[in-house]
C-alpha cells in the first residue's frame, strides 16, 4: 500500500470501535424532536446524519474538523510565495483528522499528478455530446464514463469481505480527485475555447494545475482557485450534494455513481448553480439601471422590484447559516486586497450594503446575510473566467473533496444503507385527531 493508504489503515479499528462503543452505551438516547412541519419542509434542521469532516453552526459558520476557515487559512500549508491554504491540504484534514506539514501536502498532491490520467473512451464521450450541452450536463456523463475505472466495482464483484470495503472506495474516491481538473478543464476549452486543450504541467499543485489546464496562468487567478476549491469543499452532510453521496454510496454504489448523484443535485438553482444567477441578477440589474456604478439607492429599489415580482434575491439567505457566510467574507478579503477598485466588486458590495436591512424589512426572512455565491462569480469576472455557466463545475470539483473523504469513512465504518421512514397527510390527520 501507499504511505497514505497505510497511515488511513492505522486509523480505523480505533474509530470502529469508538463507534461501536458510543451506540452501545447511548443509541437508545433521544437528541431531538420532528416537528410535523418539517416533514413537510424538506426534513429542514433535523439531525439525521453523521458526517464526521465537517460541521455547519448557525453562528460561527462552517468547520472543517473542527477549525474555522480563518483558522484553515492560517494553519494549512500554502504554495510557496502563496498566501491561501492548498486544497491538499484540507482534504488531509478531513480524511485523517490530522493538520498536514508541507511534506504531507506535498505527497498528496504528487499522489494526485500520479493518478490523473483519463482514459482516451472518456473525452470521447464528451465529444460526442452537442457543444451548447450545459458544462454540469458534459461533467455528470464524464464522470459516468470514468466509472469503467471503477476499482470498488472490481473488488465486490469478486467477493472483497464487507471489513475492506474502505479499501477500493478509498482508490475510486483518489483516482476521481485527481482527474476531476482535467475533465473538467477539457469541457472548459471544448466549449469555450475551439477545442483548444492545454496539457497537464504535473509541477504545480492540484489547484493550480487546474488553472493552467482552464488557460489561466496568472498567479493571483492560482491563488484565488486554491481558495476557491478549499471553501466550497464541504457544508457538512445534509445539504443536496453530500447527501445523495452519502445515500447513492449506502447503496454500495461505487464513488463514481454516488459523486454522480451528488452533481446532479448539485447542478439545481437552489444549490450550485446559484452561483451563475447572482452574476445573471447582478447583470440584468446594472443593465436596467444603465450601466456604471449604481447608487445604493438605485440598487435599493431594484431589490425591492425583485422581492415585489416574488423573485429572490440570489446570494442571500442559508438554510442554517444566521450570520454572513464566513466563505463570503473570505472571498471578499481576497477582492479587498487583489482588486479594490473593480467596477463588479464595487456593485457586490454596494448590494452587500443594502440587501440585509430590506429583506430583514419583509419580517419573513431568518437569514438576511450572504452566502458563498454572492461573491464567487465576481472574482471569476475578474480575471476573465467570464463564462458563468461553467461555475457550477468549479464547485462540483472542489466538492468532491469532502464528499468523497466522507464517503471513504462511511465504508470504513460500516454505515448500514440510509432508508428513512416516511408517512402521509391522512395517516397523520388520523393520528392527530386521536
Amino acid at each position: 500500500m501507499e504511505r497514505l493508504k497505510d497511515h488511513f489503515a492505522t486509523k480505523i479499528e480505533s474509530s470502529v470501535k469508538e463507534v461501536k462503543d458510543f451506540i452501545a452505551e447511548h443509541g437508545d438516547e433521544v437528541i431531538g424532536e420532528i416537528k410535523v412541519s418539517q416533514l413537510y419542509g424538506g426534513m429542514r434542521g433535523m439531525t439525521a446524519l453523521i458526517t464526521e469532516t465537517s460541521k455547519l453552526d448557525p453562528a460561527e459558520g462552517i468547520r472543517f474538523r473542527g477549525y474555522s476557515i480563518p483558522e484553515l487559512q492560517e494553519k494549512l500549508p500554502k504554495y510557496p510565495g502563496g498566501d491561501q491554504p492548498l486544497p491538499e491540504g484540507i482534504f488531509y484534514l478531513m480524511l485523517f483528522n490530522e493538520l498536514p506539514d508541507d511534506d504531507i501536502v506535498r505527497r498528496v498532491s504528487n499522489n494526485w499528478a500520479r493518478r490523473a490520467i483519463i482514459p482516451p473512451h472518456v473525452f470521447k464521450v464528451i465529444d460526442a455530446l452537442p457543444s451548447h450541452a450545459h458544462p454540469m450536463t458534459q461533467f455528470i456523463i464524464g464522470i459516468a464514463a470514468l466509472r469503467t475505472e471503477s476499482e470498488f466495482q472490481k473488488a465486490y464483484n469478486s467477493g472483497i469481505p464487507k471489513s475492506e470495503y474502505w479499501d477500493p472506495t478509498y482508490e475510486d474516491a483518489m483516482n476521481l480527485i485527481a482527474r476531476l481538473p482535467r475533465l473538467a478543464a477539457y469541457i472548459y476549452r471544448r466549449k469555450y475555447h475551439n477545442n483548444e486543450h492545454i496539457e497537464p504541467d504535473s509541477k504545480l499543485d492540484w489547484a493550480g494545475n487546474f488553472a493552467h489546464m482552464l488557460g489561466f496562468d496568472n498567479e493571483e487567478f492560482k491563488e484565488l482557485l486554491r481558495l476557491y476549491m478549499t471553501i466550497h469543499v464541504d457544508h457538512e452532510g445534509g445539504n443536496v450534494s453530500a447527501h445523495a453521496v452519502h445515500l447513492v454510496g449506502s447503496a454500495l454504489s461505487d464513488p463514481y455513481l454516488a459523486f454522480q448523484a451528488g452533481m446532479s443535485g448539485l447542478a439545481g438553482p437552489l444549490h450550485g448553480l446559484a452561483n451563475q444567477e447572482v452574476i445573471r441578477w447582478t447583470f440584468a440589474m446594472r443593465d436596467e439601471l444603465g450601466g456604471g456604478l449604481p447608487s445604493k439607492e438605485q440598487i435599493a429599489n431594484y431589490c425591492r422590484k425583485t422581492l415585489n415580482e416574488g423573485k429572490v434575491i440570489p446570494g442571500f439567505g442559508h438554510a442554517v447559516l444566521r450570520k454572513t457566510d464566513p466563505r463570503y467574507t473570505a472571498q471578499r478579503e481576497f477582492a479587498l486586497k487583489h482588486m479594490p477598485h473593480d467596477d463588479l466588486f464595487l456593485i457586490i458590495s454596494r448590494v452587500y450594503e443594502v440587501v440585509p436591512e430590506i429583506l430583514q424589512s419583509t419580517g419573513k426572512i431568518k437569514n438576511p446575510w450572504p452566502n458563498v455565491d454572492a461573491h464567487s462569480g465576481q472574482l471569476l469576472m475578474h480575471y476573465g473566467l467570464t463564462d458563468y455557466d461553467f461555475y457550477t463545475v468549479l464547485f462540483g470539483v472542489s466538492r468532491a473533496l469532502g464528499t468523497l473523504s466522507s464517503l471513504i469513512w462511511d465504508r470504513a465504518l460500516g454505515f448500514p444503507i440510509e432508508r428513512p421512514g416516511s408517512t402521509t397527510t391522512e395517516l397523520l390527520k388520523e393520528k392527530f385527531a386521536k
